[in-house]
């Protein structure tokens, strides 16, 4: 039969979970049955290196000025026909949008659109534009059981319409431990210390840096060597560290700034903490676990399906500052405890969130949609 095409179709590829996917399908689908080109609307980093270091071209498009705007589209026709692919597979609203359109007008034989988000914050007008953009498309593919719901309640999809494949996180490789005392040097940080951290874009409304910020000055009544590591960065950051400054926390939270390698930062952590306010799935948590970190998140979306409250970590509601106060402090006078929770983490994250696991999955999608 030959080598199948896929064109993989997504927004801006930067350093966040989907273009981390691509990333693992470039690297884990077989090179002697696929062929991979990605388009997106921009590429920024190191990720994009790493993806087309795979062999997988990547074409940028320029962004949407909204997503009714032809250049995109007709940018992503151009190269849909050169490239003659046998799937499209768009990802996030954007990716979604040009798999779908590109598709039928480039008539390819399988279209997949894939539900990245928890959109609690979609407007009604974007849940029906959505829903026809999803018509159009053969497979909605769901990355978490809660974007099942969604496709198949909200949206109205038929079910069998509808694939669930949770996310899946490359398992770490070990960090020396060189590696490790290096960056908590630079972070001004001591064995003494009882670190907190998190990774995420500083988009404080999703992710709720400023409800762990809160949370922290209550836990250092109990936990005088605490300190608070952020990793990531985003628009938010100057009102996150004025918040800092304004609970005069300054001397204990320590904002890492983008890392392109985030490994060692985990392995500092003695606990992690995802404060989100939504998320569809949460590959945060699933990294953090796969590191040996015990882990404290809000019980939203996609998480309650990762984190099993009381045995692999804590959750606690969103916008809920001393619950997760009173949970880290828990941790903290507990190693015990936290050396359980880490344990059946790992086990877990590895059985059911892999990178093999979700690679095989997607590549068992395309051949059924190919029969």
């Amino acid at each position: 039969m030959g080598k199948r095409r896929v064109l993989h179709c997504m927004e801006t590829v930067g350093s966040g979970g989907v273009e981390q996917r691509r990333l693992l399908l470039a690297q884990g689908l077989d090179p002697d049955r696929y062929e991979q080109v990605l388009i997106c609307t921009q590429a920024k980093g190191g990720l994009p290196q790493r993806i087309e270091s795979t062999g997988c071209r990547i074409h940028e498009v320029g962004l949407f000025d909204g997503i009714s705007d032809k250049k995109p589209y007709r940018k992503a026709l151009t190269i849909a026909r050169q490239f003659r692919p046998h799937i499209i597979h768009g990802a996030v609203y954007e990716g979604v949008a040009l798999a779908a359109i590109v598709g039928r007008i480039a008539q390819i034989p399988i279209i997949i659109g894939e539900e990245t988000s928890d959109p609690v914050n979609r407007h009604w007008r974007g849940h029906v534009l959505y829903r026809m953009l999803a018509a159009l498309t053969h497979r909605m593919v769901a990355v978490s059981p809660v974007v099942r719901d969604y496709l198949i309640k909200r949206i109205r999809l038929p079910e069998h319409k509808v694939t669930l494949i949770n996310n899946g996180v490359m398992e770490w490789q070990p960090v020396p431990e060189w590696r490790i005392r290096k960056a908590s040097e630079q972070l001004g940080l001591c064995s003494e210390d009882f670190v907190i951290g998190t990774v995420g874009r500083l988009q404080n409304d999703h992710k709720r840096h400023s409800d762990l910020i809160v949370a922290f000055k209550s836990v250092l009544l109990h936990c005088p060597n605490a300190k608070l590591l952020i990793v990531g960065a985003g628009s938010d950051e100057k009102f996150l560290k004025s918040l800092v400054f304004e609970l005069r926390l300054d001397k204990q939270v320590i904002f890492a700034g983008y890392q392109g390698d985030t490994a060692p930062f985990y392995k500092i952590m003695d606990v992690f903490v995802l404060a989100s306010a939504h998320e569809a799935f949460g590959l945060v948590l699933v990294e953090a676990m796969l590191a040996g970190v015990p882990v404290i998140a809000t019980r939203v979306g996609g998480i309650p399906y990762i984190v099993e409250d009381g045995k692999t970590g804590f959750l606690s509601e969103p916008f809920q500052p001393d619950s997760i106060a009173g949970m880290i402090v828990k941790l903290y006078e507990d190693p015990e405890k936290r050396q359980q929770m880490a344990r059946l983490g790992k086990r877990k994250a590895k059985a059911e969130f892999g990178a093999d696991r979700y690679v095989s999955e997607v590549s068992t999608l395309y051949h059924e949609l190919e029969l």
